[in-house]
């Protein structure tokens, strides 16, 4: 069984390394912002991002000091992301925490984002590594246009597949590209192979991101209920997306009509849920999920065989594979 000791291992030390370096970036002299920055991270996930630029630099050359800023630079901008959207998003939680804006309300969490977004470009500028901050700039502008064009589809409900795949681009595989480019570029690889790099994170993050959508539509958590938090938000994800062009007009129609007016009736969106699965929606994402993760392991196959390599393989199956 793939587990995220195992995919850490040929980078272990500098994850080890990482925590102190990126809690001495992102200290302040203001005690607020300090409280405020040992909460985030103390409530940090896995780590994906920071992992993904390590195994990226290690795969392409060797781990080095721009590595290590590399990988603050997108923990930084991410995290003043994230901060953001939950403002926008008016949400109380963030994995299962409260969020910065339910402890210190709207202004005191816009404020900490900017800084967060202030201190990594500032990082980048006073390390001259211009080269990651234009990576992870890019990801940022892609990140805020893919909510846009989420927001601005959900209110009229017209997204098709092509679209779909456009939002996910820009809001999830392109802050995964940026780590694995950075990486690459923190080990002086060449402008092509950062650029392989690049597609490789992009094709995951295009995978880790369907499988999202397909967990929303499956039972989990302590109820053994789908959470269709996605049908509440009124977000077209592919699985729906397939079942509707597979539906006859009078179908449609009362599906779209039960997402316009009944999204927030669990009985009714039940309903949504067992349609999508019947008309095969589930089953189309996980067919689309495998071929962007089999495009994602064609490029990782072109490297000679290493510790490194399999770490990458086993990271692309460990995101594939998550129940959560």
């Amino acid at each position: 069984m793939i587990s995220l000791e195992n995919i850490q291992h040929p980078i272990s030390q500098e994850m080890e390394k990482f925590e102190p370096f990126f809690r001495d970036i992102a200290k302040s002299k203001v005690p607020l912002l300090d409280t405020i920055t040992n909460y985030i991270y103390r409530r940090k996930g896995k780590q994906m991002r920071p992992m993904l630029v390590f195994l990226s630099a290690k795969l392409n050359g060797e781990i080095n000091n721009s590595s290590f800023i590399a990988a603050s630079l997108i923990e930084l901008l991410h995290t003043a992301t994230l901060i953001h959207d939950d403002v926008v998003d008016e949400s109380n939680m963030r994995r299962g925490f409260f969020s910065v804006n339910a402890l210190w309300k709207n202004k005191i969490a816009v404020l900490v984002g900017d800084y967060f977004l202030s201190k990594g470009l500032l990082l980048a500028i006073d390390n001259d590594h211009f080269k990651l901050l234009k990576i992870v700039s890019e990801a940022v502008r892609e990140m805020s246009e893919g909510e846009l064009l989420q927001i601005e589809k959900a209110r009229k409900l017209d997204i098709n597949e092509d679209i779909y795949y456009e939002i996910i681009r820009k809001k999830t595989a392109t802050l995964i590209a940026a780590c694995s480019a950075c990486g690459a570029s923190s080990a002086n690889a060449d402008d092509s192979v950062v650029l392989q790099m690049k597609q490789f994170g992009e094709y995951l993050g295009m995978a880790f991101q369907i499988k999202d959508d397909i967990l929303d539509y499956q039972s989990t958590g302590f109820t053994g209920k789908p959470s269709g938090n996605d049908l509440k938000e009124k977000k077209m994800t592919l699985p729906l997306i397939y079942a509707l062009n597979n539906s006859s007009f009078s179908e449609k129609r009362h599906i779209m009509s039960i997402i316009k007016n009944h999204h927030k009736n669990a009985k009714k969106l039940n309903e949504v849920i067992k349609y999508v699965v019947d008309k095969g929606g589930i089953a189309y994402s996980e067919q689309k999920m495998e071929e962007y993760k089999q495009k994602s392991l064609e490029i990782l196959y072109k490297y000679p065989e290493s510790e490194v390599k399999n770490s990458l393989v086993d990271f692309v199956e460990f995101t594939i594979n998550r129940k959560k």
